[in-house]
Order: structure tokens, then sequence, then C-alpha cells
């Protein structure tokens, strides 16, 4: 590989991580970074396993509870045994999530695959 062709790789990957390292973005100011990767930290005001709905999606909502969140993180029932029980052991605690931030019903959301992209401080 040229050097030219591996400073363009570098970059790129440079790019890539830089985006999961900035600053972290509160979870009232999440809306404001739909479309972006960032990492998202509050308060967890309520989490709730809700196993009729699409074969089980769990849902960790920040800043106040359902249906008043600010923001949502969410995970799906194929994920759901990677992360234990969040909606037990996560509430009260400052968390922060990193994923790309979409918004769903006008709801800011990041949805979790991966116990790394969910941390507690």
């Amino acid at each position: 590989m040229h050097a030219f062709s591996r400073l363009i790789v570098a970059a790129a990957f440079a790019g890539w991580g830089a985006a999961a390292h900035a600053e972290p973005v509160n979870s009232e100011d999440a809306a404001k970074h739909v479309g972006q990767t960032a990492t998202v930290c509050g308060v967890v005001a309520g989490a709730k396993y809700a196993a009729q709905v699409r074969g089980g999606l769990t849902f960790i909502d920040f800043g106040k509870p359902y249906p008043n969140a600010v923001f949502t993180a969410l995970i799906f029932a194929s994920d759901r045994a990677k992360f234990g029980a969040p909606e037990k052991t996560l509430q009260g605690k400052q968390v922060c999530v990193t994923g790309q931030i979409r918004l769903y019903k006008g709801q800011a959301e990041i949805v979790l695959t991966d116990p790394k992209q969910l941390t507690e401080k």
C-alpha cells in the first residue's frame, strides 16, 4: 500500500474514533444530535422490559420516566441476553450510552446491541 493510501485509511479511522470519544452529550440535548454517533449521559429515570412488545424490548428512559422521558436507550430482544436485566440494575444510576442518535416518533434514542455501548458512571 502506498504511503498516501495509508494516510487516507488512517485519517478515516481516526475520524471514526473521534466521534465515539467526543465530549458526551447530556440526555436533554440528545435530540439536537440526531444522525450523529455520540455518547449520551444522564440519570436513568425508568427502565422497563416489555416482553409483549415486538418480541421483547427493553427501554431505558433518561431524565424522566415514560412517557415523559427526554431520551431513551433501546435494547431489542435479540440482544437482551447480553445486557442482563438493566431494568433492575440501572434505575437511578448515572449512565452513558454510545451509538447513533435517531428519532422515533419525535423521541431521541440510541439502539444498544453491545454491552460496550453502555457504561455506568
